[in-house]
């Protein structure tokens, strides 16, 4: 451990002094670790993060609705862009792991760098108060607010599949289990869906019967709407 960890790396990357550098010794501490670890700073920061991200967006989007929202902050607050976040700033690289977390490269790990991220925002939420922790993540998440996908496209697939249908006053999809093969802790299922107004069925394979239906909503998507441009095309030659 450097003997200057984290402080130096907290004022090079964030500007950041902290009052009491417990906090973030903790933050930066892998439960796989000895010592006081981040768990229950984990568990407040994610309060703030997702508080401070509604916040945002509900400045930033005036118009958009509730339902929209919820799936911008659903996309800025899950594991993955939380975690690029944490690589920007080469959280992993401060972390403290267990050895069996190093071994394995933990300090990659996309749930290790997003819990370390939250675990962070928390600390600073304590230190030094709600505004501070404000300007900490509207700085580091400034990028993936800037890079938000049009609301419309982060509905899952089983949610856009029945509104295409529903807009044209066609039958919901039918979704039926066709196999489930593995251990009951390394399931994989297969699911069938189908369309029976436009004779259209595909299945998909998940981890879950709901992955799986996902994934075979997913994949009629762009059949659907390649079937009704073909019908668009056709009447209007």
């Amino acid at each position: 451990m450097k003997p200057d960890w984290p402080l130096h790396w907290l004022k090079s990357t964030l500007g950041y002094e902290p009052r009491n550098l417990e906090l973030f010794t903790a933050a930066l501490t892998h439960r796989s670790a000895s010592g006081r670890n981040n768990e229950r700073l984990e568990f407040l920061g994610d309060a703030v993060v997702n508080l401070l991200i509604a916040e945002l967006l509900y400045q930033r989007f005036p118009k958009a609705t509730e339902g929209d929202l919820s799936r911008f902050r659903a996309s800025l607050v899950s594991a993955e862009p939380l975690a690029r976040i944490a690589q920007r700033l080469a959280l992993g690289e401060e972390l403290q792991l267990g050895s069996g977390e190093l071994k394995t490269g933990g300090f990659r790990r996309q749930s290790i760098l997003a819990d370390a991220f939250e675990a962070l925002v928390g600390a600073i939420y304590l230190d030094a108060g709600l505004d501070e922790a404000r300007r900490i993540v509207v700085e580091l998440c400034g990028a993936e607010l800037e890079n938000l996908p049009d609301a419309a496209s982060l509905k899952d697939p089983k949610t856009r599949l029945q509104e295409l249908l529903q807009a044209r006053g066609y039958a919901l999809p039918i979704y039926s289990v066709e196999n489930i093969v593995g251990e009951p802790h390394a399931q994989e299922f297969t699911v069938r869906c189908e369309l029976t107004d436009l004779s259209l069925t595909t299945s998909g394979v998940g981890s879950s019967r709901r992955r799986a239906e996902q994934e075979a909503a997913q994949s009629l998507i762009p059949q659907v709407e390649a079937r009704w441009a073909s019908a668009r095309k056709g009447a209007a030659s």
